[in-house]
């Protein structure tokens, strides 16, 4: 099978640039946008659903951090910004540092902000219908990566067997009095605002403390998972604090620090992984770690402390080390210097053009950190790495909170005292109480308690009294407040042959308002009300028609790295078109201003809001350390108040109640000033307004042209928009159901659904595996189904509709029909006679998120639901329509079909994109079944012949629905019957009869071998090698099966033996 093989290396020409050889991920790479908080509370991870659903919090839903646009790096690395396309591979401390695909490091790291900065406040609840996922191999591109996130409330607790006194219901009626007079008219003014200026409540359960030395700390008991606890050590120093020829040495001190210590890396065998990350505001080394090792029951926390008291605060600064770390650096400073993140870099210079937040990206400089000795290095870490300039988080299975302040106290509290000389040798953390603390450990493990500090200069041997900053980052910002003198900045161009769209983004910056009263919650409630409409009206009443944008979203977060909240308007489109999508995008925001919501929409999304933070208060056991702690961490940073969900969801109620349409629209409106009033000398003044554009631009029938464009027509498009005639928004007529009663009985008569026996062989209806908690059954027109009961999303559940086939079963003739026919049902959106707008808000008021997406192998449909007011019969409602009723529409074909011509259009301009591309055409003969639809097979489809291949695999014997949820045996029975059983039988025989084999090139080949160049500013390369693998039933290309062989084996061995 090697010798099949295909190799392909991809270099881009350009100047001369060190090579990217990477290790981490997160240091620098994190971009404004990138953490920026959209309030509403913390949610657990989904863990079996492809439709996204991230980690949020009442305060990270509701109002919103920048988004977390970066990952972080295992082991060491930076954190930046990059939502959609750009992450770092991540290396653990358990393993070599290795360097991943490209196709996932660019997945997971930049520096900075991203032109889709945060969708959350427009998109942070919201569901979706239809969200297409679908993907090409190798790249696992998605086509717009739309991601639902919900409304969070932030959770942290001891664990599921301790009793909860508070309420998670909230009062009925709350929805049916929205839009009228909400406030108790027996309620005087001045008792309202006395409630609404009382502090929220904090976390019952976060423990803070802080030692002599000014060393913070907060612990907090969390049980999820059990046995593990995660300790991160997080240094008030990010980028914003080098001074001009330091660019760069913060995140090159995290790698020398975090990579060079020797206590961390005698954590290695216990399970324990550890990372870092770098950015401007902090520097954030973190281990995560098991409560203790499996063959004993000593302690870990003392080893894991003391590590990290090492790496930030007594690091060897070796010559040896410096060396590699800053080869290390060089080669990742290349490799991330994707067209996404260079977008990211223009955005952020121009958003905070009045300080250092332009200049100062956590990566750093190439020609400075070819320069700096240890020496350098470390008078940097003298001046910022001192205890009074940390905090230490520690969240996880923790039992005795005073046992842990005094190991925390143990490890850390003679650190930074003027006792400690460069002369006398540093004793054990815990001295004579650490046989008590630390009984039965490993003696690696307990040789880690050791002496081994490095030397500290003469200099520092005498203690000095050091603070950390008031304000993080130390910035100051030009605000965007009405009534500045300021003149307005013309708009700025960043043009690049890489670039294949337009987009444009318009900022708003203001100071973040710290949310600790029930004011304060009020207030970001009422915004989040507001934009959420924005979003609604936008991505339904446009995407019926054939829209001139690609996306228009809007964004409002907190962003504790850059010290401010940025409100973001960002329209992105196909070229010939960005005069028209500017003018629908500021129109539409002028409309929702002028009119504002109407009683049906403030009704629906307090409702949903409602609804969803409900959900998850009761999920309040299931939300991980690492979650908790990051929100903790992000919050502290804002200086908002940390409530856990259920305390998030009470104080939610009690404001849901005292607000009124009016205020909403009033509040609301305040946001949107900047655009919609903009040229008017009362207006705010943006804080920046900055178009990505390409060089050249494809036009049918001429072929490339050069692009043209000018500040002075941004200008004119934006205030043309907004003099376009504008109407009130009308009321939608909202289905409660899209079958009812009586069409559902009819059903039943029609097509007696029925289980039936899952085989011939078998007469049983029901298989139950005790092991996994599956339960089996086939219903009577050939749909097998699988449900579990699982308790660990709360009154939540997830449905999965696998259909097979795929992308395998397109003919030669209709290539790239599957994967059109899924976008085409996506961008309609329709089901019988219910309209998109009306499909998606009957999943408003259901909280349903569904998703489609096409594979190589199936079509998938998803449906996240919660089991409040009847979701989980929702959803089932929901898939038997697109099962039994789907609409397909011309226009909608269109749109499908232009999105994925220009998506081929532009695999020119992707380094990655380009490599994967050509690998598989030259492994697979050209079968163009796992790439890209060419435009010559794009334009050979139909309507028609989209549907026919998509729905063709719809039958009853080809389709497998899995369902797991907190839901009952008889609830999920019903619902299958109802829902999946009165699907109309069919049987298709012919479907894997009509897929045509997949032939690989023949070896020896001469493209086995290819090198291809592409022209770019800079140079970077990949590489990619692939050939023919067994598939996941163990069978290789010629039709072997593996695991019959593998037994054969094993049979022949033991009659050797024998």
């Amino acid at each position: 099978m090697a010798d099949s093989a295909s190799v392909m290396g991809c270099v881009v020409v350009g100047p001369p640039q060190p090579r990217w050889s990477s290790f981490r991920e997160d240091s620098h790479r994190r971009t404004p946008a990138s953490r920026r908080s959209n309030l509403i509370i913390l949610r657990p991870s989904p863990s079996s659903c492809s439709l996204t659903c991230p980690t949020s919090t009442i305060f990270q839903s509701l109002i919103s951090s920048r988004p977390r646009w970066l990952r972080e790096v295992e082991n060491g690395g930076s954190r930046s910004l990059k939502k959609k396309s750009s992450y770092w591979n991540h290396y653990t401390s358990n393993e070599h540092v290795v360097e991943g695909p490209l196709s996932k490091q660019h997945k997971r790291i930049s520096c900075f902000l991203n032109h889709h900065r945060s969708c959350s406040s427009i998109k942070r609840f919201v569901p979706r219908v239809f969200s297409d996922k679908s993907t090409f191999p190798l790249l696992k591109h998605t086509l717009d990566n739309v991601s639902v996130k919900r409304v969070c409330v932030l959770n942290a607790t001891v664990g599921p067997d301790e009793p909860h006194a508070a309420s998670t219901a909230w009062p009925d009626g709350i929805l049916e009095k929205q839009g009228l007079d909400l406030v108790d008219p027996e309620i005087g003014r001045a008792e309202l605002e006395g409630f609404l200026c009382s502090e929220l409540p904090s976390h019952p359960k976060l423990y803070r403390g802080q030692l002599k030395n000014g060393l913070r700390y907060l612990i907090l008991p969390n049980k999820v998972p059990p046995n593990r606890f995660e300790a991160h050590m997080e240094v008030h120093v990010g980028s914003i604090d080098e001074e001009d020829d330091e660019q760069g040495i913060a995140h090159m001190i995290e790698h020398v620090a975090f990579l060079g210590s020797k206590k961390r890396e005698k954590l290695l065998g216990t399970g324990a992984r550890s990372n870092a990350y770098t950015d401007f505001h902090h520097t954030v080394f973190h281990i995560h770690s098991p409560t203790s090792t499996k063959d004993s029951d000593g302690d870990l926390l003392p080893f894991v402390l003391d590590a990290l008291n090492e790496i930030a605060f007594h690091p060897k600064f070796l010559a040896s080390r410096v060396e590699k770390e800053r080869r290390a650096i060089l080669s990742e400073l290349q490799m991330m210097n994707t067209i996404e993140y260079r977008v990211d870099c223009q955005l952020l210079q121009h958003l905070h053009s009045e300080n250092k937040l332009s200049k100062r990206f956590p990566i750093g400089l190439e020609e400075q950190i070819k320069k700096w000795d240890a020496d350098k290095i470390r008078k940097f870490h003298e001046r910022w790495y001192f205890p009074a300039n940390a905090t230490l988080y520690i969240v996880g299975d923790i039992d005795n909170i005073s046992k842990t302040v005094y190991q925390i106290e143990a490890i850390f509290g003679q650190t930074g005292m003027e006792n400690e000389t460069a002369a006398a040798p540093t004793p054990s953390a815990f001295g004579a109480m650490a046989s008590f603390l630390v009984p039965k450990l490993s003696v690696g493990l307990a040789g880690s308690l050791s002496h081994d500090r490095s030397p500290i200069p003469v200099d520092q041997s005498k203690f000095i009294k050091k603070e950390r900053h008031a304000v993080r980052p130390p910035v100051k910002h030009n605000w965007s407040l009405p009534g500045s003198n300021e003149d307005m900045k013309s708009p700025q161009i960043f043009q690049h042959e890489l670039l294949q769209n337009f987009s444009i983004n318009m900022f708003c910056k203001i100071p973040v308002n710290k949310v600790q009263t029930y004011g304060d919650l009020r207030n970001v409630l009422m915004k989040r009300i507001f934009l959420s409409a924005l979003h609604f009206r936008i991505n339904t009443r446009y995407k019926s028609s054939n829209p001139p944008f690609t996306s228009i979203e809007l964004d409002h977060s907190d962003s504790g790295r850059e010290g401010c909240t940025v409100t973001t308007l960002t329209v992105t489109a196909e070229p010939k078109n960005w005069q028209s999508a500017i003018k629908v995008a500021v129109q539409e925001v002028r409309r929702l201003k002028e009119f504002g919501v109407t009683k049906g929409e403030l009704a629906r999304y307090l409702d949903a809001l409602l609804k969803d933070s409900e959900q998850l208060a009761a999920m309040i056991d299931n939300v991980s350390s690492v979650d908790n702690l990051d929100f903790i961490m992000e919050s502290d940073a804002l200086g908002h108040m940390v409530m856990d969900q259920r305390q998030g969801h009470e104080s939610l109620v009690a404001v849901a109640g005292t607000v009124t349409l009016e205020e909403v629209n009033s509040t609301g409106a305040k946001v949107l000033e900047f655009i919609s009033d903009f040229g008017k000398p009362t207006a705010p003044l943006p804080a920046a307004i900055v178009a990505c554009v390409p060089t050249k631009v494809h036009v049918e029938g001429i072929g490339e042209i050069e692009f043209k464009i000018s500040p002075i027509e941004i200008t004119d498009a934006i205030k043309a928009g907004l003099e376009e005639p504008i109407e009130a928004e009308p009321e939608l007529e909202v289905p409660k159901e899209l079958i009812s009663s009586s069409q559902l009985q009819k059903l039943r008569v029609e097509r007696s659904p029925s289980f039936i026996p899952l085989s011939p062989e078998v007469n049983v209806t029901k298989v139950y595996d005790k092991e996994t908690g599956i339960t089996q059954l086939r219903l009577s027109n050939g749909i097998p189904v699988n449900y579990k009961i699982s308790r660990n999303e709360a009154r939540g559940g997830v449905m999965r509709l696998i259909v097979g086939g795929g992308r395998a079963a397109e003919s030669f003739e209709s290539r790239g029909a599957v994967v059109v026919g899924v976008r085409t049902l996506s961008e309609g959106g329709r089901v019988g006679n219910f309209s998109r707008e009306q499909v998606e808000l009957f999943c408003v008021n259901h909280l349903i998120n569904c998703s489609l997406e096409s594979t190589e192998e199936f079509i998938c449909m998803e449906f996240r639901f919660t089991l409040r007011d009847n979701g989980m019969r929702a959803a089932f409602q929901l898939l038997h329509m697109v099962l039994e009723h789907s609409v397909w529409l011309d226009d909608a074909f269109d749109r499908a079909r232009q999105l994925y011509l220009s998506y081929y259009r532009s695999i020119p301009k992707s380094l990655e994109r380009s490599t994967a591309h050509k690998l598989m055409l030259a492994m697979l003969n050209g079968d163009e079944r796992f790439v890209e639809p060419s435009p010559k097979s794009l334009q050979n489809l139909t309507l028609q012949s989209v549907k026919d291949a998509v729905m063709n695999q719809f039958v009853g014997d080809n389709m497998e629905v899995s369902v797991v949820g907190d839901f009952s045996e008889e609830d999920i029975k019903s619902c299958i019957l109802d829902y999946l059983g009165t699907v109309r039988a069919s049987r298709d025989s012919e479907i894997e009869q009509k897929s045509s084999p997949i032939m690989f090139r023949s070896y020896p080949s001469d493209l086995q071998f290819q090198q291809v160049f592409l022209k770019d500013t800079d140079e970077r390369a990949c590489a990619y090698i692939a050939g023919p693998a067994p598939n996941r039933w163990g069978f290789t290309i010629e039709g072997k099966d593996l695991f019959e062989s593998i037994n054969n084996i094993s049979v022949d061995d033991g009659e050797f033996l024998s």
